[in-house]
């Protein structure tokens, strides 16, 4: 990591005749030059590598930290760290109301319903864009737009399109792709110097905040169970396969 240059190097390799990934597994490194670099997968290392296990072992991280300020007293006051952001996730696996600020779902779905489909039918051109998929469209767009106190409740940004494992409710495969449609558009025309799509999708943003502070709509009980009730119309599905109404008929075998 070079935090000055905000970059990250990155190793691609590919498998073939591939003995081992910790001595020497690629063929070649490309790349600009970047000053001296300690290439422990170099066959010659390998006793160091060997000796840096036997020393972890012999020392534990305790006793290694030990040494270092034995030979670094200057050194020895740690650091002052940094306060970072950090998620601290339920024990449990499905979404409960108490994992998700519903008036902010609320606002999302108003923003889908008040102006949404008019708004993205007419900039975007993408056919079949409309409030269900605008709704998920705008929980994109927070994700895009905003700040991370906006984000101390993630479960809720699994009502945008579901779970492979069902839970909140299945993947709705037409939504999904529409998204994806539609930020793939809004992506390349930025790039593009044409970003029409992207402020569309930060009006919806903003209109969706302006709205939860005033509106209301059903539990997220009920919510989930609409999503669930449409999910085979909208090809819904999950690990356990294609979502089915439960008023058809089973396939006779």
């Amino acid at each position: 990591m070079n935090g000055d240059a905000r970059q990250a190097r990155r190793y691609h390799w590919l498998s073939e005749g591939l003995s081992s990934f910790v001595e020497e597994p690629h063929a070649a490194i490309d790349g600009e030059g970047q000053g001296v670099i300690v290439n422990l997968t170099d066959r010659r290392a390998a006793a160091s590598r060997r000796t840096q296990i036997d020393i972890l072992h012999a020392l534990g991280p305790d006793g290694i930290a030990s040494e270092l300020m034995a030979l670094h007293p200057q050194e020895a006051e740690p650091a002052p760290q940094f306060s970072l952001p950090h998620l601290v996730m339920p024990a449990h696996h499905d979404v409960r109301s108490a994992d998700v600020h519903v008036r902010r779902l609320h606002g999302n779905a108003a923003a889908a319903a008040e102006s949404g489909p008019k708004d993205f039918a007419e900039l975007l051109l993408v056919p079949g864009v409309g409030a269900r998929t605008v709704r998920s469209l705008a929980m994109v767009a927070e994700v895009v737009h905003g700040a991370l106190y906006r984000f101390r409740d993630p479960a809720r940004f699994s009502l945008a399109h579901g779970g492979k494992d069902r839970h909140p409710y299945p993947v709705p495969i037409k939504v999904y792709d529409d998204t994806i449609r539609v930020m793939k558009s809004a992506v390349q025309n930025a790039k593009l110097g044409r970003d029409e799509e992207m402020q569309a999708l930060k009006r919806l943003d903003d209109q969706a905040r302006r709205l939860e502070q005033t509106v209301r709509g059903p539990s997220l009980e009920s919510f989930i169970a609409t999503e669930r009730a449409a999910s085979p119309g909208l090809d819904g599905r999950s690990v356990f396969g294609w979502d089915r109404d439960v008023s058809e008929p089973e396939a006779a075998g």
